[in-house]
């Protein structure tokens, strides 16, 4: 996965306090393991600001980072939800973005985009799906419906998100491969705690080896 920060020299003024933080637009390109796969994001906004999700999957361009993304890729959807985690709160989402590229294969406009006004403080999850594999709602930790196109509909698994006018962004594992890693963990530190002998408190230690002179 590609991770591009660029810090735009544009600052948000921060409401009754005339404090100036500076704002980033963090882009991101990756691909989809499967139909049905998940990608999440995270950002975090110290104070109310206006947020952009936006993707290049489809129909290609020029992201945030100054990068060429190639068209052809699968038909993304975004889900935008408040905090992290299982209990973040689905808030909105989006398919098909008003005013978004067409792909110059299919005459369609399929990237996803949601420009957000006055979001306020506090820290995000942002998932990246395929067609038709939506958020269930309301939280996170209610799952996406498993309804994605098969095998992409003939397109790539390509996927490229900008994350516009954020303090910080970073790419977070998915919550299922996250869950399986930490309990693949967990089986190898009882397997390796089984496998040593048991300790005896009052045990002799061996004689010391001789040496040959």
């Amino acid at each position: 996965m590609k991770r591009t920060l660029k810090t735009v020299l544009a600052a948000a003024t921060v409401a009754a306090s005339s404090v100036s933080a500076w704002a980033a637009n963090v882009s991101f390109t990756g691909a989809l393991a499967g139909d049905n796969d998940v990608q999440y994001f995270s950002f975090t906004l110290a104070a109310t600001a206006d947020v952009t999700l936006r993707t290049w999957s489809y129909a290609g361009g020029v992201n945030a980072a100054g990068d060429a993304i190639a068209a052809g890729g699968f038909d993304p959807v975004i889900s935008l939800f408040l905090g992290s985690g299982g209990g973040a709160v689905l808030l909105t989402s989006d398919d098909d973005g008003i005013g978004v590229a067409t792909d110059p294969a299919t005459g369609a406009a399929r990237d996803a985009l949601l420009a957000l006004t006055g979001l306020p403080g506090g820290i995000y999850t942002v998932a990246l799906s395929q067609f038709a594999n939506f958020a269930t709602g309301p939280s996170l930790g209610d799952g996406f419906l498993g309804a994605g196109n098969t095998g992409f509909d003939g397109r790539s698994a390509a996927w490229a998100l900008d994350i516009l006018g954020v303090d910080a962004a970073s790419s977070v594992p998915e919550p299922r491969s996250l869950a399986l890693a930490l309990l693949a963990l967990a089986a190898a530190a009882a397997g390796a705690a089984a496998g040593r002998p048991a300790g005896r408190t009052n045990a002799t230690p061996p004689p010391p080896k001789r040496l040959r002179p």
